[in-house]
């Protein structure tokens, strides 16, 4: 399977999109600062959204569309209750 994961930053609010292919994994990488510094900036962060799919062209298709405007529209109503 194949992940497309929003995190949200427990420090500052912030919302995190990205794909992987091992959810778990990737997410104690997030929290240990591993990776890229806007993460290892805005740890600890907490997995609050996260899709599965069969192949990874679509699962970082999606997190491409989350990151458009219209993408970050459509999160915004699917995490309403998140977001506060």
């Amino acid at each position: 399977m194949f992940y497309t994961y929003i995190l949200k930053s427990q420090k500052n609010g912030s919302l995190y999109i990205g794909s992987t292919d091992n959810l778990k994994r990737r997410f104690i990488e997030h929290n240990k600062g591993l990776g890229g510094v806007y993460t290892k900036n805005n740890r600890p962060f907490i997995l609050i959204y996260y899709e599965a799919y069969l192949s990874y062209k679509d699962a970082k298709l999606s997190e491409k569309f989350y990151k458009t405007g219209y993408g970050r529209e459509v999160l915004k109503g699917k995490l309403k209750n998140y977001l506060k």
